[in-house]
């Protein structure tokens, strides 16, 4: 991912901009989280490597509702439903606020209080095309600092799983989605 984001930035010049949309676990600096332990870097930590300051991370966060996703790797996909948020957890404490929906500046805070309060490592969700709700703590959750993690958050208490675009096939047409040209 993070050659392919050099490579069109490099095409396009300099002075290009970007967005990229990925799961937080790709996004956020993985330094500010355990997969530092790990020895493991990800888009997030190599973009703050590569560009500084100039690279922006938004991570997203949820207590419950739906999801779209496999139950395992080459599972079909299915709408789930979202275990609320356990506590001592980055979303738990986000729920506990009351407030359905906000943004979170953590770059440039309102209140420098909040993003000390969020310097605390914490244990922080991510669901992404697997979810497994019965093993959801082993599965899905991991520790970090979520004011080291992104820019900016945003949360939503509860969410609704995406609806999948209706495709079909077009007759004569090689098959070729998704890896294919």
């Amino acid at each position: 991912m993070f050659d392919t984001l050099k490579q069109l930035l490099a095409f396009h010049g300099a002075g290009c901009k970007a967005v990229v949309w990925a799961h937080n676990s790709h996004v956020g600096d993985s330094a500010a989280t355990e997969m530092s332990l790990r020895g493991e870097f990800n888009l997030g930590h190599l973009c703050r490597a590569e560009f500084g300051q100039a690279a922006y991370l938004v991570g997203f966060g949820t207590d419950s509702g739906t999801v779209a996703a496999a139950s395992d790797w080459d599972a079909p996909m299915e709408t789930m439903a979202v275990r609320p948020a356990l506590p001592g957890s980055y979303e738990r404490l986000c729920h506990d606020t009351g407030v359905a929906r906000f943004l979170l500046p953590l770059r440039q805070p309102a209140s420098q209080a909040i993003v000390e309060r969020l310097c605390e490592p914490r244990l922080a969700r991510a669901i992404g095309v697997i979810y497994r709700p019965q093993t959801e703590r082993l599965s899905h959750y991991f520790d970090a600092v979520l004011a080291r993690q992104f820019d900016e958050y945003l949360w939503f208490d509860s969410t609704r799983a995406v609806t999948p675009l209706r495709t079909e096939e077009i007759e004569g047409m090689p098959d070729t989605y998704p890896f294919g040209l």
